[in-house]
């Protein structure tokens, strides 16, 4: 029989999860110096965290601008749709769509909101009309002018 892994995190586990947050690419030696802990030993219990949820994934994160993405966007969607497997289709499209960086069913007036980054105003037409062709009844889209914080970080250090 497995064994349940415990989901109880300590303060070296969390000085390490707040490490590779912001700086992903550290080694298991610069980490292990960080915290006073053998490279293994920190070796040891990244991987720990990785089979137990902690860490979902390690990404690099790429400039928008530099890459030709001028366009961030915010989208709220509504639809008109009452049975699970239409909900289950549409949600699975919004998923598979690249535009789409994050995509939220919300409470309140609509149903989703989506942040989506496009090259320019043409390309935003065109993903409005991809939109509107899996039944989305209401849209209404926000336009960023300026970014003032992007991050990835979440405070589990204070």
């Amino acid at each position: 029989m497995e064994s349940i892994v415990s989901k109880t995190l300590d303060n070296i586990d969390i000085q390490i999860l707040d490490l590779l947050q912001k700086q992903a690419q550290l080694s298991n030696i610069e980490l292990a110096k960080h915290v006073n802990l053998s490279p293994p030993a920190i070796h040891s219990r990244v991987k720990r965290l990785e089979k137990e949820g902690f860490i979902k994934k390690k990404v690099a994160i790429l400039n928008q601008q530099n890459l030709g993405f001028d366009l961030s966007c915010f989208i709220f969607i509504s639809v008109n749709i009452h049975q699970e497997e239409k909900f289950e289709i549409l949600e699975k499209s919004l998923e598979s769509m690249p535009e789409i960086l994050e995509c939220h069913c919300i409470t309140g007036e609509f149903d989703y909101l989506l942040k989506i980054v496009n090259k320019n105003r043409s390309d935003l037409e065109i993903f409005t009309r991809k939109l509107y062709k899996l039944g989305i009844t209401r849209i209404q889209t926000s336009l960023a002018l300026r970014e003032i914080k992007n991050s990835t970080v979440l405070p589990i250090c204070k």
